[in-house]
């Protein structure tokens, strides 16, 4: 069985890599989002290329724009301190500072 699944025509990957592009501002949320920052996270390629797709997701750990992110998703998202039990489907769980990926022969 594959770890993608097939959502709203886009292939979403449980944990992804992404860049933060932006931020969401709601004045008006659910009550339990109450000081949760929303952040818009593009996919990046492993060459740190921007890919088709973002997502919104709650910042646990204090990401800024334009730095590479791990965000997981689903049920996984709910499981950070600051998500759990909330109505959240994705989290920015770690700020990457390097990749390493070895070069294709």
């Amino acid at each position: 069985m594959s770890l993608s699944r097939l959502y709203a025509g886009e292939i979403c990957i449980p944990m992804l890599l992404g860049r933060v592009r932006g931020t969401v501002w709601a004045t008006r949320k659910d009550e339990q989002l109450r000081g949760m920052k929303l952040q818009i996270v593009q996919r990046v390629g492993l060459d740190g290329t921007l890919q088709k797709g973002f997502v919104v997701a709650v910042d646990s750990v204090g990401a800024g724009i334009g730095e590479t992110v791990l965000v997981a998703q689903g049920s996984s998202a709910r499981q950070t301190a600051l998500t759990r039990n909330k109505p959240v489907d994705a989290v920015i769980s770690a700020i990457v500072d390097k990749l390493d990926v070895p070069a294709q022969e």
